[in-house]
């Protein structure tokens, strides 16, 4: 029983370090149960239903072992600040000034709960202290994990960039209306309307293959740049692979200020 115990408190204690961690990308109107979130980083790296047969999802990965790429892919170890910031075809979602001295990247998935989490209990103070100041520019990437958050994902790039924010937070917060091993898109246009995204509209998205090619990039990208599951940061171009609370994240948000001052006023009195 103490053997069941430890094992127990050791995998708690691996899911609040990684948060939520997978592989499966995007899959549209795909109704094959599937587990939303996992806690092994070497899930299966799903093909979008849109570009393979059968279910749409296949695993090339089949018997890989723990550290190897995903798909192949070679994952950069000490990416530079420009390799981090690289975009593909899609807009960055970002808010706060776009010169501001530090820059918090978010890698998020819909059906996360820690995403949930940091959302409600984190981000509104964090933006009201940070990101409203001036101080950070806060940027959000998608990183689905499972075939509803994939579909929930296009919805939420479906929605006019001013309304992202707010139909992200109503995704997280509304998880337990739409989050479940099929996938219901009823279910996610509802939470999709409450910003005014008419049913045509969300129907055309869901076969927008140029913006699901662009999804699929960022997510290929971030994992590309050693993203392993979410919510996964980089804080000035440092990736932090943990689900920071309001004091792990102001900590370092505070250190990295410091560092550009410091840096600042070295150059200044040269």
């Amino acid at each position: 029983m103490r053997a069941l115990r430890q094992i127990f408190s050791i995998v708690l204690l691996a899911a609040g370090l990684s948060g939520c961690a997978g592989d499966q990308l995007l899959s549209v109107g795909n109704a094959t149960p599937d587990t939303t979130e996992t806690t092994a980083s070497t899930s299966p790296y799903g093909a979008s239903a849109t570009s393979s047969g059968g279910d749409g999802f296949t695993n090339p990965l089949s018997g890989a072992t723990s550290g190897q790429p995903f798909g192949g892919r070679e994952v950069i170890k000490n990416p530079t600040v420009a390799e981090v910031m690289q975009t593909g075809t899609l807009p960055e979602m970002s808010w706060g000034r776009a010169d501001a001295p530090v820059t918090v990247i978010k890698y998020m998935s819909l059906t996360c709960p820690y995403c949930r989490r940091f959302q409600l209990d984190v981000f509104p103070r964090f933006k009201k202290d940070y990101v409203d100041t001036g101080k950070v520019r806060f940027i959000i990437r998608e990183f689905p994990i499972g075939k509803a958050s994939g579909n929930a994902t296009i919805a939420l790039r479906c929605a006019p960039a001013d309304k992202y924010l707010d139909l992200y937070g109503k995704f997280l917060a509304q998880q337990a209306s739409w989050v479940s091993q099929e996938v219901r898109l009823d279910a996610i246009y509802a939470v999709a309307q409450q910003v005014g995204v008419t049913r045509p509209q969300f129907d055309a998205c869901l076969a927008n293959q140029p913006m699901i090619d662009g999804l699929k990039w960022i997510k290929d990208r971030g994992r590309t740049l050693g993203i392993i599951g979410t919510p996964n940061f980089f804080i000035d171009g440092k990736l932090v692979k943990r689900v920071l609370s309001y004091e792990d994240l102001s900590g370092l948000v505070d250190t990295a200020l410091a560092a550009k001052a410091g840096a600042g006023a070295a150059s200044a009195a040269r």
